[in-house]
């Protein structure tokens, strides 16, 4: 039988727009409380008026996620004003794209700084919530290209495939804890950063934010006994 997550309550990372508004709204769709974060205030509140709207509470926590202090100064203010977590979305990331010799080398490390030591400096924050709670669930949003790396990827490609390691031994260890750890690879979603040059009528045959939020939430309502580690999802047919 499938449990409740209504009660419960979700950080989610890059919840301004995109994949973590729409998992946020969803969430807070079956009463989930959500703790939103992400570097600009304006848009986070918004999204959390839509959430508080929807009948739960919400936070909103500014932060650089590639900067540790910060992460931990927004973590413990979401655990002041909603509670300490019991689900944990690591969403935010940057894509960074060219040849290997053209990236400038800032531009390189960046991308390992937010999506790989971001990920880690939020997961490193939160994780003590679900230990002591004895159970919890964190999803990791990797991305298609974490599983194959192609021409011109190689800092968005790597920095994915870390995440994939990351996870992989992340998961083995905390299983003794009744915490769920997964990974989430879509191909190309149909979001604002990605999609900008993409007529309004061609954007509907690509996977949408609202999508993968529909994933997530029938993954955290799985028994606790079971879970699913690592999933792969593409559009069915964008061409």
């Amino acid at each position: 039988m499938a449990q409740p997550i209504k009660g419960k309550t979700a950080y989610i990372t890059g919840a301004a727009r995109g994949i973590g508004k729409a998992t946020a709204l969803e969430l807070a769709r079956e009463g989930v409380h959500v703790g939103l974060i992400a570097r600009t205030e304006s848009t986070l509140e918004k999204v959390a008026d839509e959430a508080r709207s929807l009948g739960v509470k919400a936070s909103v926590a500014v932060a650089d996620i590639s900067d540790m202090d910060q992460v931990n100064q927004a973590v413990a203010k979401l655990s002041k004003e909603l509670g300490p977590a019991d689900i944990l979305i690591n969403n935010a990331g940057i894509g960074t794209y060219g040849s290997f010799l053209e990236i400038d080398p800032e531009d390189w490390k960046r991308t390992f700084e937010v999506n790989v030591f971001g990920t880690y400096y939020v997961t490193r924050a939160v994780l003590p919530h679900l230990i002591e709670k004895d159970r919890g669930d964190i999803i990791n949003i990797s991305s298609s290209s974490g599983l194959k790396g192609t021409a011109g990827s190689t800092a968005y490609s790597g920095s994915k495939f870390a995440i994939q390691g990351m996870t992989e031994a992340l998961m083995q260890e905390v299983r003794k804890h009744n915490i769920r750890v997964m990974t989430l690879n879509p191909s190309l979603v149909a979001t604002d950063l990605t999609f900008d040059h993409v007529d309004e009528a061609d954007k509907e045959k690509y996977m949408q934010p609202e999508d993968l939020a529909e994933h997530m939430v029938s993954q955290l309502k799985l028994h606790p006994r079971i879970f699913i580690k690592q999933s792969l999802q593409w559009a069915t047919n964008p061409f």
